[in-house]
């Protein structure tokens, strides 16, 4: 069979099937009321064809579009119209005070009576926790039964897929689902073989930085690179200029947690370099990048797989014929330039 290339990887005339999982569901699971409280959730249960069962959602999950007419029953306590370094301030004065950062709609959820809730423990910061929701649940008439998820890695977003299915009786479907994804991530692997691997540092967040962890230096290492600060499956973490300075990557790749490509680009442009920034061997090649963190890697969910496939054509960009400013499809931009 032949080797899939890198450039093929990513057309865009195939991204509205395949950001629809590349699986038509036509048989529903009626019945159940299920509410997520985190947009990876939502995306899996809109993948398993429960479109008609998700009845609350939280304010952050806006895909597929269908979510963003459901109920939101949970939100942020946090503005997120503000800068990086206010946001990143926000959160630790609420945590300093063992304060949630959501705020959970009692009387909506008393009155959907979910059978269902997906929740997580990830991380929580990132979006709402079990803890969040003890006291709604106490005035609930009916206890609905919690599923929570904890994906550090890709291995764990298939496991995560299995649990939502197994819990809302669409099992077949998940197994679908979850061979498409782990497809998607060979066809990756098999494309950069031979290929040369890049050193690469993901910042998840500029002010503070923050190197992002967790999934994504497996989704370096898979995309054929060399994550020069990520640690595997591990939560990610703080560090300083002189740590970046220090590690020279060859590639940069900036995916702010939970921003769209345009307001992750407006942010890097806001945000004054650090001296000697120009002397880093990514700058000095153009091999600074801005993706769309949301969609493609902030998020344990199917689309991890096309954010794989968006990384892989960066990483390899100069084994193609060229790779312009900003990608036709919208998940990619340059941020640094020659000279």
């Amino acid at each position: 069979m032949a080797q899939t290339t890198v450039a093929a990887l990513i057309d865009p005339t195939d991204l509205p099937q395949r950001i629809k999982y590349g699986v038509l569901f036509h048989v529903k699971f009626h019945g159940m009321k299920i509410c997520s409280l985190l947009p990876s959730a939502t995306e899996i249960l809109f993948a398993l064809g429960l479109d008609d069962e998700i009845v609350g959602v939280s304010h952050e999950c806006d895909f597929p579009s269908e979510a963003k007419s459901k109920s939101v029953v949970i939100k942020s306590r946090i503005s997120h119209r503000e800068s990086a370094a206010t946001i990143d301030r926000q959160v630790r004065e609420f945590l300093e005070r063992g304060e949630s950062l959501y705020t959970v709609d009692l009387e909506l959820l008393r009155d959907i009576e979910p059978d269902l809730i997906v929740t997580q423990d990830l991380c929580q910061v990132c979006a709402a926790t079990p803890d969040d929701l003890i006291a709604g649940l106490a005035q609930l008439r009916n206890k609905p039964r919690i599923v929570t998820l904890n994906a550090h890695s890709l291995a764990d977003v298939c496991a995560d897929i299995r649990k939502v299915s197994e819990a809302t009786g669409t099992t077949e479907r998940g197994d679908i689902l979850i061979a498409e994804f782990e497809e998607k991530i060979a066809n990756v692997e098999t494309s950069v073989l031979g290929l040369d691997h890049p050193r690469v540092l993901c910042l998840e967040w500029l002010d503070p930085l923050y190197v992002a962890g967790h999934w994504v230096p497996e989704m370096v290492e898979r995309a054929g690179g060399v994550d020069v600060l990520g640690q595997r499956g591990k939560q990610s973490f703080r560090v300083e200029w002189d740590d970046v300075m220090e590690a020279r990557p060859d590639m940069i790749i900036i995916m702010p947690c939970g921003y769209d490509l345009a307001a992750a680009e407006a942010e890097f442009h806001n945000f004054p370099v650090p001296k000697g920034w120009e002397d880093m061997p990514a700058v000095k090649e153009a091999q600074v990048f801005v993706v769309e963190a949301s969609g493609y890697f902030s998020r344990p969910g199917p689309r991890l797989s096309i954010g794989l496939e968006v990384l892989a054509s960066a990483l390899h960009s100069t084994k193609r014929d060229h790779l312009p400013k900003r990608s036709s499809d919208g998940m990619l931009v340059r941020v640094a330039s020659v000279g």
